[in-house]
């Protein structure tokens, strides 16, 4: 009750409290650069913490991961190198319209394995970043771009 009269007649325990919950508004108000870099950096660091407890967490499942990366990298290099083998065989046949269009049809194929290539690589060397990287991935795995 005190404190409701300190406060309608101006008693300086209630301007000081006054005032310290404006300064307190106003900075809550103002983000500054060194408060954006220091929840950046923290929310960085919790992503790594996240990719870090979700590979330990998963470690049983490490060899069906490297044999599906395997499975796809193989099957994406294969169809790329066909192709460009058979283009380059193509320049010194005397009618090369049939290795052409076959080496246009294994090239097809190829790039729709990009985007799985895309996320393999990204898996296993950039996982910080796979929120940047998946999107633009499965656009590219699902024809959008």
């Amino acid at each position: 009750m005190s404190n409701l009269f300190g406060r309608i007649f101006g008693t300086e325990k209630a301007l000081e409290s006054a005032v310290g919950a404006v300064s307190r508004g106003i900075d809550a108000l103002i983000y500054t650069d060194e408060e954006k870099a220091a929840d950046a950096a923290s929310d960085r660091s919790e992503a790594r913490k996240m990719v870090v407890g979700w590979m330990a967490a998963t470690q049983g499942q490490n060899l069906a991961r490297r044999f599906l990366a395997m499975l796809v990298t193989v099957t994406w290099a294969l169809t790329y190198l066909t192709s460009m083998i058979m283009n380059v065989i193509a320049v010194f046949l005397d009618d090369p319209q049939k290795v052409i269009t076959a080496a246009a049809i294994i090239s097809n194929s190829s790039e729709r394995v990009n985007g799985a290539v895309m996320l393999v690589l990204a898996f296993y060397f950039a996982a910080p970043h796979m929120d940047k990287i998946i999107g633009p991935a499965m656009d590219r795995f699902g024809k959008k771009v």
